[in-house]
C-alpha cells in the first residue's frame, strides 16, 4: 500500500501516492548511497551541500542541489530550517537524514512531517524516546531489556573509576571520553559537552562504569506501519578507536559460537523495537561478555554507518526497505536467512601511529582493486565499495576524516578477512595519509583470524605494532630506488636532446646521478646511480639489473639469497609527492629540492598545526616553564579536539596564536626551548 500526502502520518507522498523526488540532509558516503538505491527505484534525488563541499561527488550525482551557506555543521547540516527550505525548492516530497547531524533529532523529523514531508525514519515518538540515552535505557530496563546503570556525573566517586562519558543526543564517538583519575572527571565533561553541542547541537552528557574489554554487538531491525518486527541479523563492531567504530562484520563470531545467544539477542532486540512502537531502519547495540550475557547501550533510530554488512549476508537493499516502509509499504512474509560472511573497514585519513591525527587535502587517487560494484548487494565474492570521494577530492577540515567504506562479502570468515586484506594491500591510494597498514594488519591478526575481537584490541595487541607500515624499511628503499630510476626517465621524456638515452649516460666513467626524497617513516634517502655500458649500478644495491624504466613503471631484478626475484613498482607523481605501488606494500615520499630555501626552515622545538582548524584553547602563554607533554594549545579540526603538547621540558619561547584564531597546516604554533638545546 502506498500513502498520499494527506493521509500519511509521516507526510508526504508524491502525486501519485509514492516517493518521487527524494532530499538526503546529508553529505558525502551517505548520501550517495541513498542516491544509488533512488537511481535503482526510479526516484528523483536532490542534494544539499555546504561551501566546503561544492565539488562534492553527492552534489554531482544529484538531479538537484541547494546550498547551504557555510561550512561547519553548525551552519550548514544542523540547520534544519534550511534543509526544508531546499526540499521545497527542489519539490521534493521526501527527506532521508541519512546518519549523524540531525538524523536522529526529533524536532527536525516533526518539522518534516509539519512541512507535508515524508519523513524516511521512524515515528516521532521514537526518536525521543531513544534520543536521550538516560531516559531510553530506563524504558529498555522496564521493558525487560538488561541494561548496564546511568551514573549522574555529578555523583561519581573514586570507587566507580573508570567510567565513560558519552553524549546523549549522538554517537560516533563524538563526546565519549574515557575517565580513571577523579581529579580529570571535570575538565572531561566539558570537553565531551563541547564535542557534543558541535557534531549534535546538544551538548548534554552522562556516565556509566566503563568496561575495560567485552563485545559490541548490536542487531539490524526493520519494522513496518502494519505491525512486522524483523531482527534481521546482528554485527560485531567491536573492534573500536576512539569508541568509534573501524571493524565490522557480519555476522559476529561471538554470537556464532555461543548456543542460543542469537535468539536472546533477536528476542532483546524485538522487545525494545515494540516497546516503542519503532517503525523503520534502527540498530539495537549491546555490550556482550564472553559467557554471552549482554546489555543493552542504545538504540539508533536511523540507517548505521555498517549497515553494507548486514546487506551482503541478507541480501537486502535496507535503504529499499527504509523508503517501501516510508511509503506504507508491508515488509515482506518472511525475512531471508543468512548467507556467508561479510566484513567492512572504514577507511580514514588519519594517522593511527601518532594518536589517531585526522589528515586533511588532496586525495589524488583512490583505486581498490577487486571492486565488483559501489553501493550494491554483491552475489558473488568480492569487494563492494561505498565511498563519499573520487579521484582529486580534497578532504577538509569541517567533517569526520572516513574517506571510505571497503567491504568484502565470501563464504566464509577466513575467506572474506584475507579477502579485503588483499584488496587494502593492493589498494592505490595516493595523496592522503591513511588508516590502511593498521586495517591490513588487524585483518591478517592471529586474534582477528580466531574471532577474538574484543574492545580492548587495540591495546591488547599493540597499537605501535598494528599501525607499523606494511613495507619493510629494505623493501622501502628499494622503492625509492625504483621512484628515482622512473623520475629520470621522465626527466628523459621530457629532454630535448638525446632523450633516448638514459638518464645520467657518459661514454666515460662519470660521477654518480643522485636524487633525494623524505620519507614520512624513516627520514631522508639519497638515492645514487650510474647507468654504465654493463648496466645499472646503484650505490648500496650490488646486483641490482634494471630491466625497464619508464615514468610509470620500473622493473627491476633483485638479487636474493635463492636467486634473483623480479619485481614491479608502479610509479605516480603529484607535484613533490611520489608514489610507489608494489607487492612490497605501498611507499610514499616526498621529493627534496637539490637545494634548500633557508627560509623554509623552521626553529628547533617549533610546534607546526598538524592539520588546517581552529585554536579553541590555550595552556600556557609566552615565557612560562613547560613539562614534557604539558599541553600548549587546543584545536578542533573534523568535530574533534586535538591537544598540542610540549615536545620536551624547557621554555614557551613563542607562543604565536590565539583562541579563536584560524591556522593552516604547517603554521608554527609555538616553540619550545628546550633544556637540551641550552
Amino acid at each position: 500500500m502506498t500513502v498520499s500526502r494527506s493521509d500519511s502520518p509521516r507526510g508526504g507522498g508524491g502525486a501519485t501516492g509514492g516517493l518521487t523526488n527524494v532530499l538526503v540532509a546529508n553529505r558525502g558516503e551517505i548520501a550517495r548511497r541513498v542516491f544509488a538505491t533512488c537511481r535503482r527505484m526510479g526516484i528523483s534525488t536532490t542534494a544539499v551541500y555546504s561551501d566546503a563541499d561544492a565539488n562534492s561527488p553527492h552534489v554531482a550525482e544529484a538531479d538537484a542541489a541547494i546550498r547551504l551557506p557555510g561550512n561547519t555543521p553548525g551552519e550548514t547540516y544542523l540547520r534544519g530550517e534550511l534543509i526544508i527550505e531546499a526540499a521545497r525548492a527542489a519539490g521534493a516530497d521526501a527527506i532521508h537524514p541519512g546518519y549523524g547531524f540531525l538524523s536522529e533529532n526529533a524536532e527536525f523529523a516533526k518539522a518534516v512531517q509539519a512541512a507535508g514531508l515524508t519523513w524516511i525514519g521512524p515515528p516521532v515518538a521514537a526518536i525521543e524516546q531513544m534520543g536521550s540515552k538516560v531516559e531510553s535505557k530506563k524504558m529498555m530496563d522496564a521493558a525487560g531489556v538488561p541494561v548496564l546503570k546511568q551514573l549522574d556525573p555529578a555523583e561519581v566517586t573514586a570507587d566507580v573509576l573508570p567510567v565513560l562519558i558519552k553524549a546523549s543526543a549522538g554517537g560516533g564517538g563524538r563526546g565519549m571520553r574515557v575517565v580513571r583519575e577523579l581529579s580529570e572527571l571535570t575538565g572531561q565533561i566539558e570537553a565531551a559537552q563541547r564535542e557534543a553541542q558541535s557534531a549534535f547541537g546538544d551538548p548534554t552528557v552522562f556516565c556509566e562504569r566503563y568496561l575495560e574489554t567485552g563485545r559490541h554487538i548490536e542487531v539490524q531491525v526493520m519494522a513496518d506501519t502494519h505491525g512486522t518486527v524483523w531482527a534481521v541479523g546482528e554485527r560485531e563492531c567491536s573492534i573500536q578507536r576512539r569508541h568509534q567504530k573501524v571493524v565490522e562484520e557480519a555476522p559476529s563470531p561471538l554470537v556464532e559460537k555461543i548456543d542460543g545467544m542469537r535468539v536472546r539477542l533477536f528476542e532483546a532486540a524485538r522487545l525494545a523495537s515494540e516497546a516503542i512502537g519503532y517503525e523503520g531502519a534502527g540498530t539495537v547495540e549491546f555490550l556482550a561478555d564472553e559467557k554471552g550475557d549482554f546489555f543493552f547501550l542504545e538504540m539508533n533510530t536511523r540507517l548505521q554507518v555498517e549497515h553494507p554488512v548486514t546487506e551482503q549476508v541478507t541480501g537486502l537493499d535496507l535503504v529499499r526497505l527504509q523508503l517501501q516502509v516510508a511509503a506504507g509499504r508491508p515488509l515482506p512474509a518472511r525475512q531471508p536467512e543468512m548467507r556467508g560472511h561479510s566484513i567492512e573497514v572504514r577507511l580514514y585519513a588519519e594517522d593511527p601511529a601518532h594518536d589517531w591525527q585526522p589528515q586533511s587535502g588532496a586525495v589524488h587517487r583512490l583505486d581498490i582493486p577487486g571492486t565488483l560494484g559501489e553501493f550494491t548487494v554483491l552475489t558473488e565474492p568480492g569487494v563492494r565499495l561505498d565511498t563519499g570521494i573520487v579521484d582529486g577530492s580534497v578532504v577538509g577540515v569541517h567533517y569526520d576524516p572516513m574517506l571510505s567504506k571497503v567491504i568484502s562479502f565470501a563464504e566464509t570468515r577466513d575467506e572474506a578477512a584475507h579477502l579485503l586484506a588483499s584488496a587494502l594491500q593492493r589498494a592505490k591510494i595516493h595523496g592522503l595519509v591513511t588508516n590502511r597498514d593498521l586495517l591490513v594488519r588487524v585483518l591478517r591478526h592471529p586474534a582477528f583470524l580466531a574471532g577474538d575481537t574484543d574492545t580492548a584490541f587495540f591495546a591488547t595487541h599493540d597499537l605501535e605494532k598494528l599501525s607499523a607500515p606494511l613495507v619493510s624499511e629494505a623493501d622501502e628503499e628499494l622503492s625509492i630506488v625504483a621512484a628515482a630510476l622512473a623520475d629520470a626517465a621522465a626527466n628523459r621524456r621530457t629532454a630535448r636532446i638525446g632523450g633516448g638515452l638514459p638518464s645520467g649516460w657518459r661514454n666515460l666513467p662519470s660521477q654518480a646521478q643522485s636524487k633525494s626524497y623524505e620519507s614520512r617513516l624513516t627520514g631522508r634517502h639519497d638515492v645514487r646511480y650510474r647507468i654504465t655500458r654493463s648496466g645499472l649500478e646503484v650505490e648500496g644495491h650490488e646486483g641490482l639489473e634494471l630491466l625497464e624504466a619508464t615514468p610509470d613503471l620500473v622493473i627491476l631484478q633483485v638479487p636474493g639469497e635463492r636467486g634473483p626475484v623480479r619485481r614491479r613498482f608502479e610509479v605516480a607523481r603529484y607535484g613533490d609527492l611520489v608514489t610507489v605501488d608494489s607487492p612490497l606494500g605501498p611507499v610514499a615520499v616526498r621529493r627534496l629540492p637539490r637545494f634548500e630555501d633557508p627560509a623554509d626552515q623552521v626553529a628547533e622545538g617549533s610546534l607546526l598545526a598538524p592539520m588546517p582548524g581552529a585554536v579553541i584553547r590555550l595552556g600556557a602563554a609566552a615565557g612560562d616553564r613547560v613539562e614534557k607533554g604539558q599541553p600548549i594549545l587546543w584545536l578542533e579540526a573534523m568535530k574533534m579536539e586535538h591537544t598540542i603538547a610540549a615536545p620536551a621540558a624547557g621554555v614557551l619561547t613563542e607562543l604565536n596564536v590565539s583562541a579563536g584564531q584560524q591556522v593552516e597546516v604547517g603554521t608554527v604554533l609555538a616553540v619550545v626551548h628546550s633544556e637540551d638545546q641550552e
